[in-house]
């Protein structure tokens, strides 16, 4: 069965860090893109970062470039998001997803985890 399950999410004072694992099974993380998205209530899904398949490229969002850091760890076969400098705005779920090539497109992702709540307030 092939699953994307993340955790690591929480409630997290402004200017605090937390970091979102994604883990696979089923499949190899490293032959696919994975993103890491997030929404927030009454929003869209909007992109925070991407890896490309087999090590390629990470990109951002200019809303968490310099604060967001992704990892992936092929022994593992998990995927990671470390945030630093959080910010109330970041306030959503955050979902991890497979799929071919980055793209900020949520249909050109195969799979999907459950996600995981990331709660930025004092």
């Amino acid at each position: 069965q092939l699953q994307l399950v993340e955790s690591g999410g929480g409630l997290v004072q402004p200017g605090g860090s937390a970091r979102l694992s994604c883990a696979a099974s089923g499949f190899t993380l490293g032959y696919y893109a994975i993103g890491w998205f997030r929404q927030a209530p009454g929003k869209e899904r909007e992109g925070v970062s991407c890896i490309g398949s087999s090590g390629g490229s990470t990109n951002y969002a200019d809303s968490v470039k310099g604060r967001f850091t992704m990892s992936i760890d092929t022994a593992k076969n998990t995927v990671y998001l470390q945030m630093n400098s959080l910010k109330p705005k970041d306030t959503a779920v955050y979902y991890c997803a497979a799929g071919d090539w980055c793209d900020s497109d949520i249909n050109e992702y195969d799979y999907w985890g459950q996600g995981t709540q990331v709660t930025v307030s004092s």
